[in-house]
This record gives structure tokens, sequence and C-alpha cells, in this order.
């Protein structure tokens, strides 16, 4: 054949997803032995130790976070009796108290929370929640000045507050007690609040270390209802609140968030906040069966009894009556179903319509705001899709061949819903791999946005190295929320560009998949799945397992949804083959995939028709590192035989332009020629006269395989 460059006739593919795979070394030894510690699995124990935990008594403080014995959250908390007293006091004189929440899932669920159980114990109060679009995030001098004019005589925030130095200086000027419950990061100067609570102001090695604002607002409600023995009927509301904010905000699954988390999600199926309900109605989420381990956790774990008011205490591991069935949630249940409806109303819409849904004990009016909340969902999506796609086209226009050397990506642009600006930029994150700061014009003369980090660097840290450039900001590590005079732009980014490059290193600018083990396709079945059940609750700082698997073929593959991949992947174990099918979301940039992968993924349960079936959720895919090696480094002055089904065929690797291509010569003198990452290869006795074919079909593939498994041994001889 000719050597005209095979890419003038096939077909080209995107890259695969730019990453860089961290695969957890096997701890062989340790697993084991901590498997008979603890009689999991070694590869529950290996997953464990990827997670920090090597002992048993970790392992079981993690694997049952009921054992786990809690500190009372006054002694945790400094401002925590002060605060709980300036609401009783409230209550008893009937002083109206309001709540400033914030409009993200975090805010409302914690509003909710606090007015539902401060109603319950009897206090007048209300609530505020600034306005996304005309006043951005935290309490501000109008609500302050508001409350003022309507006779209230207490601030509750929730969510926010810790950097609002000015409006809570105005409010005890006016005369207004305030209560600041935050989970943000602390700034250099602290609000001349009555009380502060927030977790980042109490031990690093504290169980409540880690709590959201709703867990923040969690802890208080406990607390004074507790104090005026009014628990009763109150902490399972409150707990399903909990649950919902804390997931929906991403905060750490562990410590308390486990423990609250875990009992939480078994609750929430049979939630007597109907709000809850419409939710799970309007999404059709399906509670499922528990793993073992999770059964028999009563809210107060006392059996028999609920809201005895020993929240904070440890509770004995009681399993419930054999007849029982119990159903539960999983966060993904609430991190991709529930929480988005919720997150979409703060985003483009009204808060009030979650805070009335997660209030009324009218199902009629739930199911009402429930619609509302998915309509307003619907359209959140249409308008990401929108942005992301022009953002994509700003950003390979003008900034993709600098990013190695900025090391960040700033994108502004007009008419875009600074709502959904967040979601975009934590796409645009995962795309390039790089920190992204995203804004958009408020006007001509100002800008808001979003940053979303990589782990080696810090938003937060990277604001408040910009201040001077900046309004309003706050975040922490990884996401962020700022405004700044649009005069300041090309500054700003400057700046960025500065402190990017003083903390990464051109080895971080490819997203991190952190890989837990290898596993082949025959391991994975039903019982493996309900292994892992053992370590729910994951989210944030307790992920889903990644699992491996070197080298499968790709036999089946179509375009589903919005840009999804649909596939079917195959493995060869021991002669025999194995399938499974997968989804890959929001993979359409990548379609189609090479014949041959290594893959990443998660597992996943599908529910269809009534049949259940464990299936792949793709996370990575690269080329095999067998093929990665020829194809980088083509040994080409080697070619050599092979025999295929009883037949003889040469084979070797040729520099063609820049590339380098492999061809397979059968007897009749046909040559198979194919490149990296492609899908189709050329089949035919000349280039001119070649026809396409795709290789990723089980004769091909075949071939292939054969073909580089003897030029493996071929390259290793010489």
């Amino acid at each position: 054949m000719p050597d005209r460059p095979l890419t003038e006739s096939l077909k080209q593919t995107r890259s695969l997803p730019n990453q860089r795979w961290q695969i957890y070394p096997q701890q062989t030894q340790l697993a084991q032995k901590l498997g008979v510690e603890t009689n999991l699995s070694p590869i529950i124990s290996q997953l464990l130790i990827n997670r920090g935990i090597e002992t048993s008594k970790a392992a079981q403080e993690f694997l049952e976070p009921e054992s786990l014995v809690l500190p009372s959250p006054l002694e945790e908390f400094p401002d925590l009796a002060i605060s709980v007293e300036l609401l009783q006091n409230a209550i008893a004189s009937q002083t109206k108290i309001a709540i400033c929440g914030d409009y993200d899932a975090d805010g409302m669920t914690s509003t909710a929370l606090l007015l539902r159980s401060l109603r319950t114990l009897g206090a007048k109060v209300d609530y505020a929640i600034p306005s996304r679009m005309h006043e951005g995030y935290g309490i501000n001098k109008r609500i302050v000045e508001e409350f003022h004019t309507e006779g209230f005589g207490l601030i509750l925030t929730v969510d926010n507050g810790i950097s609002a130095f000015e409006p809570i200086a105005r409010a005890r000027e006016l005369g207004l007690a305030v209560i600041i419950t935050d989970h943000h990061d602390i700034p250099q100067k602290l609000p001349p609040a009555n009380a502060i609570l927030n977790p980042k102001l109490i031990a690093e090695s504290s169980p409540y270390r880690g709590v959201a604002g709703v867990g923040v607002a969690y802890i208080l409600a406990v607390s004074l209802a507790q104090q005026l023995r009014e628990t009763k009927g109150l902490i399972r509301p409150m707990l399903a609140l909990f649950t919902l904010g804390t997931i929906a905000d991403l905060a750490p699954l562990t410590g308390v968030n486990r423990r609250w988390v875990k009992r939480g999600l078994q609750h929430l199926p049979k939630s007597n906040l109907v709000g809850i309900q419409a939710l799970i109605q309007v999404a059709g989420v399906q509670a499922r069966e528990e793993g073992q381990g999770d059964k028999g956790k009563e809210d107060t774990g006392t059996r028999g009894k609920e809201d005895t008011g020993k929240e904070f205490s440890a509770s004995p591991r009681l399993p419930i009556p054999a007849s029982s069935s119990p159903k539960s949630l999983k966060p993904e249940d609430i991190g991709f179903r529930l929480g988005p409806r919720i997150n979409a109303i703060g985003r483009i819409g009204n808060p009030q319509t979650v805070i009335e849904l997660l209030t009324t004990d009218d199902m009629g009016v739930a199911l009402e705001r429930a619609m509302q909340c998915e309509q307003i969902n619907l359209s959140r999506q249409q308008m990401c899709e929108q942005i992301e796609q022009e953002a994509i086209a700003v950003v390979e226009t003008f900034y993709a061949t600098s990013l190695q050397q900025d090391r960040i990506l700033v994108v502004v642009q007009p008419n875009w819903h600074h709502g959904v600006i967040g979601i975009v930029a934590s796409r645009l994150l995962e795309r390039y791999g790089v920190p992204v700061f995203i804004g958009t014009y408020e006007d001509e003369q100002h800008i808001r946005g979003s940053a979303r980090g990589i782990p080696e660097f810090d938003v937060f840290a990277a604001l408040e190295y910009c201040h001077d450039l900046l309004g309003k900001y706050g975040g922490h590590k990884a996401a962020g929320g700022f405004s700044l005079p649009a005069e300041n732009l090309q500054t700003l980014r400057s700046r960025l560009i500065e402190f990017a490059n003083g903390c990464l290193e051109p080895q971080h600018l490819k997203p991190l998949l952190k890989i837990d083990a290898e596993v082949n396709l025959n391991q994975i079945n039903q019982q493996l799945y309900q292994q892992l059940n053992a370590l729910h609750p994951c989210g944030i700082e307790n992920p889903d397992p990644v699992f491996w698997t070197p080298n499968v073929q790709v036999v089946e593959q179509q375009i589903v949804g919005k840009g999804h991949i649909k596939l079917t992947i195959a493995q060869t174990v021991d002669g025999q083959q194995y399938k499974i099918k997968a989804i890959a979301w929001r993979w359409r940039d990548y379609f189609r995939l090479p014949s041959r992968l290594d893959v990443a993924y998660k597992l996943r349960e599908n529910h269809f028709n009534g049949n259940t079936t464990i299936e792949l959720e793709l996370v990575g895919a690269r080329l095999p590192i067998q093929i990665q090696q020829f194809f980088v480094s083509p040994p080409t002055s080697s070619s050599t035989t092979f025999e295929y089904n009883q037949r003889q065929y040469t084979c070797g690797f040729y520099k063609n332009g820049l590339a380098a291509e492999l061809r397979i010569k059968n007897p009749e003198g046909k040559v198979l020629a194919m490149q990296p990452g492609q899908v189709n290869g050329l089949l035919g006795t000349n280039r001119q006269d070649a026809k396409e074919v795709d290789i990723s079909q089980p004769l091909y593939d075949s071939i292939i395989q054969a073909a580089l498994q003897a030029l493996s041994v071929t390259s290793a001889e010489l």
C-alpha cells in the first residue's frame, strides 16, 4: 500500500478523557489481616485501607457509626450554650426571630429545619433569603434594616454570615441580637455577633468538624429542643432535612455526618414530611433493600421509643425484628435526583417554593411545589447545556493554547444566568483539568462569578489573594463565589494566573482519577455489590469505590439521551468471554470509543422491568498500556509472523507521516491498517481501493490482539 496518511482515510475521533490515573497500591497482607479481624472480604478491607482505615477499631467506627461515642456539642461549640439561651429567652418573651438563609440546597434545608423546629417549640419566627439575581450570597444591610423595621429582635443566619461583618455590625447598632450559624471558611476578622456557631472554629479532631450549614442548624435545633425537654416528634423531621441538605451540599460523609446520614437515608422513604414524600414521588426515586449492617438503627438508638432527647449520645446496635423489610435511599438518590430539583429553585427560581415544600403539612401544596421544582429543574438543565457549549467555544477560541502556561481558566461572558454558572464551572474543570473561575455581567460595570478548584488548588485562598480586586467573595477550598468591578477583570485574571503558577505544577493539570482496585468482569456480581453496601453511605471523603479493568473490548456503543454513551464491554478470562453493560454520562465528545480500552468505573444497580442487574458507570478510559507503549515508541524495525485460526499472517508497525500505524497482512495479500484510538481501520490490497471496517468487530479485534501479542514477544526478544 502507498504511504498516504491513514488520517486522510479514517474518521477522526476526539481524544479520550484527559485524566491522570492514580491506582492505590494493593496492600495484600494488611488487607488480609484487617479482613480476618473484621470478618470482611479482602477487597472491602483494601477499600477501607485506601480510605485511611487500617485498624479494626477504626474499621468498626466507620462501618458501625452508631458505635462512635460522641462528645456533647455543648463541649465542642463554645457559643452553643449562649445560642440556646438566646433562643430560649426569645421564645419565652415571644420576641420575633428572623432567619436569614441562603438559596442553595444547604441554605434552604437549614432554613426549613429551623423554621419547623422553632415554630413547633413555640417561637414567633419568619425568614428571608437574599435574591441571587439582585443581591447575591449572604445577609446584607437591606435585610437587616427590614428585619429591624418589622420588629424582629433576634437574627439567626443559616449557611451564611461568617464573612458579613458590616451587616452584622449594623444589626448590633440597631439593637438586634445575632446568632451566626455557618460552615464556610473563617475570615481574618469575625463579625460582632452575640454568638457564632461554625465547625471551622472547633478542633479539627472533632467528629462535628465536617458538618454543613444544615448540620449546624440541626445541632442547634436538637440542643434547644433538649433544653426545653420538647424533643418528641421533632428529631426525625429534622434528621430528614439534615440528610437532604448534607448530601446535596457535598459535605464529607465522615464523623457525625456519616452516622446521621446513614440513619436519615433509612427514614427518608417513610418520612412524615409531606414535602419529602412529594419530592420522592415526583422524582421517581425508589427505596431499595438495605445491605447488611444497615439494619436496626432507631432515630435515637432506642428501640420502641422515639425522640428521647439522647441524640448526641452513643447508641447500642439493636437488630430490628426479622419480619420487617427495611428499605433505604442511597446518597446518589439525593445527589442526582432530589438535590438538583431543590438546587434548581435556588439557582433560577424563588427559594420560597422550596421552603413551602419542606414546611407544609398539606400534601396538595407539597405536590404542587414539587412539580414546580421538577419544571424549573428541566429549565436549569437546558440552560446549563447551552452555557456549557458557549463556554467551550470561548475557551477553544481564546484560551486552550495557553492553559499549560496559565494553569487556570477565567471565562466571563454577558447574558449567562449566574444561577447556573457554578455547574458549568464544574463541567469545564472536568473537561480541562484546571481551576475554573467563570462569571457573567450583572450590568456594564459589575461581574459576578463562581469558582471550582482541583485538589492542589485552594479556591478560598485564591480569592483572598485577590481580595483588593473583588467586591464580595466567600467559599472554601474546593469552590467559591465572588463579585468584582468589570474594570478589574484583566488584573484579576493576571493575579489568578500568578497564584495558580505559585501552587500548581504541569502534572497537576489533568483531572485526578483515584482508582481503588483492579477487578475482572467475571468478579462483578450481586455478591460483590452487596459487600460494597458496608461502605455506604458514600460521598465526599468516602467516595464510591472505583475499579478498573484492563484491555476490555467495546462490542456495542450508541449515543443515548443528552449526550451519554451506552455500551457493552467484554473481557476474556481463562478462555471464557464475559460481557457487561455500561453507561458513560456526558461522553458524547468521545464517541465512538476505540475498540480496546482500559476502563475505570463505579458499580451501579439497574432496576428495569422488575429485573435488577449490575452495570458499570464509566468514570475513566484510556488506551491499554500495551497499545500506548507500542504507538508511543513503535518498534518500527521489527515485524513478525503469527498464526491465527491456522492461517499465517505478517504484522508490523510503520511510520505514516507523524503517526505510527499497525499493519496486518493475510495470506491473500490484503492488509488491515489501524491507528491508536480509532474505531475504524482500512482493509484492502492498496490504499486507494481500501474500505473502512469497524475494527471493534470480533473478527478484526481478535486478529489485532493476536498481532500485538506476537509483536510484544518479538519486541521483548530484541
